[in-house]
């Protein structure tokens, strides 16, 4: 898989479409692209560049960099690229980022070009007037040529606030968010199906990186047995740099973040862990920390209980499921690694691991589950699809569908996920029928069941015509 470029032909759609636009009206556009460390944004965008074939300029900003220097390098690269027809004619130096941006214009051809700036944040963090200036040679001098203008960052909530309505690039740029690959995106690029397939998007967290590092047709496993071996392998290095990047010193958000990887999900475990048991972490520190990682950045999602009354506790995951299996079982294997003991690091993995993926699946089935729904693909027609548990956990309903989250109007089905042990049999759904009624909302002849099931159902299992069974492949199809 080395070298070759993974999925993302929507995302290439969407950026050719714009070229042509640019191309038709002969004057310029601007996108921000955004998304989360390792997600593939400099890959696509380079991918894009190949295949456009037209002259383009990639800038990409250094961490740490003075204004100075990134104008210089800007300069530089300007100098260097096919943009420049006359490349003595760009000044070595200059006396901002505006005559900087002037030099771009200048050597700015009238025929189709791109320009990309990889690392707006960084720019924008070493010079406060960053902003504006682009702004002003945007609306003065780039956006009268037929030029596409592609921002990038990893930052995301600082490229949010690029062109948030108080902000001088305000309504310029149209908006691109990239996520990770797809589970059919990870499927197509490692020739794997049904179970696999969802094993390795869930090792990978769907990440580029680590998919092209993936042998086509490598088993799950055997591809973590393999790479325990190396104590650089990319299912490694990719989630730690991701980690010291974002969390550069051992912070108490870090260890927020941290115990929830290791498995403290709900509010009083965490503060527990991350304070002590003796003097857990007050609410005035922790939900300040716990808003950081959700809303700037963006490395924890929430789940609630989904049912017609609001419910509670609220759920913590790590969002990025590479990071969480990093965090729970990889870094401590990575440790091993590093003693020169690959077996042992594998073994933990083995120790390890169904426990994991019966946990880290759910997200993932829920939304397929939800896609399918919405696409009309079950008899629902439900908007919304979570889980419910109350403050024991006991019962805890692994799926529910509703026509809308958190606090629904309707439930339409409840569900069972079991991706351990064998097959869904009748005590397992005997436990479903009898936790669902406890469900607000949930009314027993009017609502459905769904199963989704890794080894399947009972042959003697009692299935209602209007209920659903999934397995692997269902799941899968659900982002064909």
């Amino acid at each position: 898989m080395a070298g070759t470029f993974v999925g993302r032909k929507t995302e290439l759609a969407l950026l050719r479409k714009r070229l042509d636009r640019v191309e038709t009206d002969r004057t310029g556009l601007a996108v921000t692209i955004r998304g989360r460390r390792q997600v593939g944004k400099s890959r696509l965008v380079q991918e894009f560049c190949d295949r456009a074939d037209v002259p383009y300029m990639f800038f990409t900003a250094t961490k740490g960099a003075s204004s100075a220097e990134a104008i210089s390098d800007f300069l530089t690269e300007i100098r260097d690229s096919p943009l420049a027809q006359n490349p003595d004619l760009v000044p070595a130096s200059a006396g901002g980022w505006p005559d900087a941006f002037r030099a771009l214009a200048s050597a700015l051809p009238d025929a189709l070009s791109v320009v990309v700036i990889d690392e707006i944040p960084w720019l924008a963090e070493q010079d406060a007037l960053f902003d504006s200036a682009l702004q002003t040679a945007w609306d003065r001098l780039l956006s009268a040529k037929p030029v596409l203008l592609l921002l990038l960052g990893s930052d995301i909530h600082m490229m949010e606030r690029l062109t948030a309505y108080d902000r001088p690039f305000f309504g310029r740029a149209d908006a691109l968010v990239l996520g990770p690959l797809t589970p059919a995106d990870t499927a197509r690029a490692l020739d794997l199906a049904g179970a696999d397939a969802i094993d390795a998007h869930l090792i990978s967290g769907g990440l580029p990186g680590i998919v092209r590092a993936w042998p086509r047709g490598k088993a799950p496993l055997a591809f973590l047995e393999e790479e325990c071996a190396d104590p650089a392998s990319v299912i490694f290095s990719i989630p730690e740099a991701a980690l010291l990047a974002e969390f550069p010193a051992p912070d108490q958000a870090r260890r927020v973040l941290e115990a929830i990887g290791g498995g403290d999900r709900a509010y009083a475990n965490i503060a527990a862990t991350v304070g002590g048991s003796q003097r857990p972490l007050s609410s005035g520190v922790l939900s300040p920390l716990l808003r950081r990682l959700l809303e700037e950045k963006r490395v924890l999602a929430v789940d609630e209980p989904l049912s017609v009354r609001p419910g509670k506790p609220a759920l913590y995951r790590v969002a990025d499921t590479n990071l969480r299996l990093y965090l729970a079982i990889l870094r401590a294997a990575q440790d091993q690694a590093r003693r020169g003991r690959p077996e042992a690091a594998f073994r933990l993995v083995q120790r390890r691991w169904k426990a994991w993926r019966g946990r880290a699946v759910e997200p993932l089935v829920r939304e397929a589950l939800e896609l399918a729904t919405i696409a009309g693909g079950l008899p629902w027609p439900a908007q919304a699809v979570g889980g419910w548990w109350n403050r024991q956990f006991n019962p805890e309903i692994d799926i529910i569908g509703a026509d809308r989250a958190p606090v629904a109007q309707t439930i339409f089905f409840a569900g069972s996920i079991k991706w351990l042990g064998g097959p869904f049999d009748g005590r397992d759904l005997a436990d479903l029928a009898n936790g669902a009624v406890a469900v607000p909302g949930f009314e027993p002849g009017h609502a459905g069941l769904v199963i989704v099931s890794l080894g399947g159902v009972s042959p003697e299992l009692d299935i209602g015509k209007s209920d659903v069974v999934w397995g692997p492949s269902d799941v899968l199809s659900a982002w064909a």
